[in-house]
């Protein structure tokens, strides 16, 4: 049942016909779980909150960092180097104090991802990165879960609706369905590498809110089976259809224990290559401090790619001009190759030395990242 400050507080909503109190009432019995309190998650939960749906789950392992600010509006400065999901429970339960919200601050995972999915109707993926992305959808696949897809890149966005059945019977497609294998890691930077739009992020979260408030009522037409592209530089939406596609499951976990085992870093190629000669932060420290006219640093993030760092600033070759540009790399010099995080960078290296006869190529281990760890700019 609605209270009387509940059916004032959703006036707008019982007003339209298509939902009125009962759907409403169906509203407040949803639960749905968020993967990501970031830019996509952020203006989901601000909606879905509103909207009232009856028990929120939000998984997040992060940290408020002023990075973040620009585009995940939840957060304010008072809440740099906080956990995010308490800063978004937090503002929330402001919002809307008839919403049960559910906190997960942890990084999901296989070991962990069952148990947490199979407690809601609704999963939306608000995550950032390939891994992730195709264990939530294995999961959703495994346990009957409708799965609500979003993502960023730059100045365009995808939403998408997996694994959904109006029926209950016959399943839409799956993630897998459309994307059946994952990119290269060099040819997915993330936002912190490449940036994106403010704006962005806020449109494509709340188009993901609204197919999730659909499936809970049971109205309108669900983006299954079709993956709508948005442009916010041209402002063009188009529209592409995918079907389900059953031969490609023979390549996913088809069994809750397949699952558990299955190795997403490596499908995803999200660890770096191996056989790749390395150098940690306080190595190259020491060499920057004792031999600098010994080494040779080459950046190869992308132009502007952010943080800025004097100390390793020397020659920057952004990552798919790596080959091309190999005659700038001193051939006499012990070569310190370094990306945001060392797997872009230790790629990098495998290609020099596939088509060079380059031999004095070492990755920073752990990347710029490890380095603002050690020795903070």
């Amino acid at each position: 049942m609605l209270s009387t400050e509940e059916i004032n507080r959703y006036n707008r909503h019982i007003l339209l016909p298509e939902i009125g109190i009962e759907g409403q009432r169906k509203l407040k019995h949803s639960s749905i779980l968020i993967i990501g309190a970031g830019g996509l998650g952020c203006p989901a939960l601000q909606y879905l909150t509103a909207a009232g749906i009856g028990t929120i789950g939000i998984v997040d392992f992060d940290k408020v960092e002023e990075t973040n600010l620009q585009r995940q509006i939840l957060y304010t400065i008072d809440d740099i180097g906080k956990p995010k999901v308490d800063c978004a429970i937090h503002r929330l339960s402001r919002l809307n104090p008839f919403v049960n919200f559910i906190p997960y601050n942890l990084q999901l995972t296989n070991a962990n991802a069952i148990n947490i999915i199979k407690n809601y109707d609704i999963i939306i993926d608000g995550s950032d990165n390939f891994v992730t992305r195709y264990l939530v959808n294995d999961a959703c696949v495994l346990l009957n879960k409708p799965l609500v897809y979003g993502s960023i890149y730059k100045f365009e966005g995808q939403v998408s609706v997996f694994n959904f059945s109006e029926n209950g019977d016959d399943k839409g497609p799956t993630y897998r369905c459309l994307f059946p294998n994952p990119p290269a890691p060099e040819s997915s930077p993330s936002c912190s590498e490449i940036g994106v739009l403010g704006t962005l992020p806020g449109i494509i979260g709340t188009l993901q809110a609204n197919d999730a408030i659909k499936i809970c009522i049971g109205i309108g037409e669900v983006l299954s089976g079709q993956l709508s592209i948005i442009n916010a530089l041209t402002m063009q939406f188009y529209t592409i259809a995918f079907e389900r596609n059953k031969n490609l499951f023979d390549t996913a976990p088809s069994t809750l224990e397949e699952f558990v085992n299955f190795d997403y870093s490596l499908f995803c190629s999200a660890t770096k290559p191996k056989n790749v000669n390395e150098i940690t932060s306080d190595e190259l420290n020491d060499l920057i401090n004792n031999k600098r006219n010994a080494i040779q640093i080459i950046d190869i993030r992308s132009i502007n790619e952010e943080p800025i760092l004097n100390t390793l600033k020397e020659i920057q070759i952004p990552f798919e001009e790596i080959v091309e540009n190999r005659g700038k790399i001193n051939a006499e010099k012990k070569v310190i190759v370094i990306c945001k995080l060392g797997i872009r960078s230790a790629i990098a290296i495998q290609l020099l030395e596939k088509n060079s006869s380059l031999t004095n190529l070492y990755n920073l281990k752990g990347g710029v990242t490890e380095w603002i760890k050690k020795y903070k700019p």
